[in-house]
């Protein structure tokens, strides 16, 4: 058996991993789209490190795009196999690959208008279409957690709740080959206990072989009531003393919901500003119309709250947005309000004009709640940027510029850490992805410190034999 990285090696985005059996057949682990604005990057979303029709199965750990986001491609390409993922997984990927699609179009015809009115005759096709992710559902194939079942003769795979997004797994492979029995995991995306909305991460069967995240390998996040406090300290300080707006990018799925809810609950003790707040992102409208059709998913704090609120994610205030027109009035509105807008790290969708119109105020605030690559607008105002680039036009940063990584939906370092407890003793190698390589060096040290025997930190396109 080998194994092969295929994505998100020394990255925090891309995530594809392809196990080969000494039988020929063969796994992959998630097929994700780099997301930034990398011209290598647009040569990996474009280009396999294997042939598509190669492969026999897809097991998908959970919807984001960067875990999910090339399957339309995989299929257009030639895969003929089926997909595996959980019910709620596919659910968001129905919503969110129809969504990916439509951007993949609208930017391939923005460049072919460009390309004309320069007289050029050179044309861009897009990624993939919606046709092609109408294709990809059909090859879905529906699972529930703690169930195990069959995707070959020799191979079962179990789910287990990853407490990430909605619908997240991480994937135990119980292989049977050459009369021994190997146990193959892989964590994808680690959430964290006590989040809300979302159960805590559930471990894994103790395995020979991992494949582990490790975005926030490095630190150590805020806990839960600091973090609470923190947010309503940031919406009083700005809408209230400032009179400003409240930008916080956030990402559709999950990150916007979790926001919504913690609003929500603010709301429900009294402790909200009485401000308008915004959903200003058609896809995330949409997703928290998911969220409310599996309630499987939630954990008991939620469940409880529903006792007292049958509707977590809304309020008297709340508005969600799907009209381009209400958007547009949002940016020129003087009124203190709160806008939670896509994209998370601010290089695409409406949010993107939010900043445009708000960055050079003072008096706003851009709270950002998440990961943002460094090449991003999102990941040049982590880095304290004076200035960035939005549509063509240089921008002042004069507004307040907040981050918040406690709203991270991945585990830090000790989370992870606490997650892989049980493994230390039969795991024979860890191998180490989605993350950049300085957080990777730091948590392979604390790793080997608690006597894992082997971490490995794989380039992209290494294979290993084992």
């Amino acid at each position: 058996m080998k194994v092969q990285f295929c994505g998100a090696a020394q990255a925090v985005t891309g995530s594809s991993h392809l196990i080969t059996l000494d039988s020929g057949f063969k796994i992959l682990l998630d097929c994700g789209l780099y997301q930034g604005r990398s011209a290598d990057m647009k040569h990996f979303n474009e280009n396999w490190l294997f042939k598509p029709a190669e492969i026999d199965c897809v097991i998908l750990s959970h919807a984001h795009i960067d875990h999910s986001g090339r399957l339309p491609k995989l299929i257009k390409d030639g895969f003929h196999g089926n997909i595996y993922a959980t019910h709620a997984t596919r659910s968001l990927c129905s919503i969110m690959l129809l969504d990916s699609a439509k951007i993949h179009e609208r930017d391939a015809a923005y460049f072919n208008k460009r390309q004309g009115k320069k007289g050029k005759k050179i044309s861009r096709e897009p990624l993939y279409t919606a046709k092609d992710v109408t294709d990809t559902m059909e090859r879905f194939c529906g699972n529930s957690y703690k169930r195990w079942f069959k995707i070959h003769e020799n191979v079962e795979v179990l789910f287990r709740d990853a407490g990430h997004i909605l619908g997240s797994a991480n994937v135990t492979l119980k292989i049977h080959e050459n009369g021994q029995t190997t146990y193959f995991g892989f964590t994808g995306d680690i959430g964290r206990p006590n989040r809300p909305i979302l159960r805590d991460p559930q471990p894994m069967p103790k395995v020979d072989y991992l494949i582990c995240e490790s975005t926030y390998g490095h630190k150590e996040h805020l806990s839960g009531a600091t973090e609470l406090d923190k947010f309503l300290a940031v919406i009083q300080q700005t809408c209230v003393k400032k009179k400003g707006k409240l930008i916080i990018p956030a990402f559709s799925v999950g990150r916007t919901q979790e926001i919504v809810y913690m609003l929500d609950q603010l709301e429900t003790a009294g402790k909200l500003p009485r401000i308008p707040v915004y959903v200003d992102s058609p896809l995330a409208v949409n997703a928290t119309m998911i969220f409310g059709a599996h309630p499987e998913c939630f954990d008991n704090d939620l469940n409880e709250y529903l006792l007292i609120d049958d509707n977590p994610f809304g309020f008297n205030n709340l508005h969600y947005v799907r009209q381009v027109e209400v958007s547009k009035t949002l940016n020129s509105t003087n009124d203190p309000c709160i806008i939670i807008s896509s994209s998370g790290m601010m290089n695409a969708g409406r949010v993107k004009h939010h900043l445009f119109n708000s960055i050079d105020n003072q008096k706003n605030t851009i709270l950002i709640v998440g990961y943002c690559s460094p090449e991003t607008p999102g990941g040049k105002l982590r880095a304290g940027k004076e200035e960035v680039k939005l549509f063509g036009e240089i921008k002042s940063v004069k507004a307040e510029i907040q981050i918040m990584d406690s709203f991270s939906a991945h585990a830090d370092r000790l989370e992870i850490m606490d997650f892989l407890k049980n493994q230390r003793d039969k795991t024979k190698k860890v191998f180490l992805v989605h993350g950049t390589i300085e957080r990777q060096e730091v948590l392979k040290e604390h790793l080997l410190r608690v006597g894992f025997k082997g971490v490995e930190i794989p380039e992209l396109a290494q294979e290993y034999l084992l």
